[in-house]
């Protein structure tokens, strides 16, 4: 018998813009939302010495466990939209 720990595959972004980086990155810190993660945050500069951030945030709560009796069917267990973060046999 083998058991996933699968999570949901959710991502999402948003866009801040000032002039100094470390409060921007902090304005994405701020902004996580309960059981998400900041992943990624990617900084462009405009003129006048405007940046602009785009964090990326992922979802990490909801985790599940599912059960298989082999790989195959074990992974088409896993529902749409989820992924599978680990596998271990009982």
């Amino acid at each position: 018998m083998l058991v996933a720990l699968v999570r949901p595959r959710e991502s999402c972004t948003v866009t801040v813009e000032g002039k100094n980086v470390t409060d921007l990155r902090g304005e994405l810190a701020a902004q996580v939302p309960a059981g998400w993660e900041l992943v990624s945050a990617h900084a462009t500069m405009k003129a006048g010495g405007i940046r602009t951030v785009e964090g990326r945030y992922e979802r990490r709560d909801g985790t599940q466990e599912i059960e298989a009796d082999d790989m195959t069917a074990l992974e088409a267990k896993v529902p749409d939209g989820w992924q599978m973060l680990s596998v271990r046999s009982t």
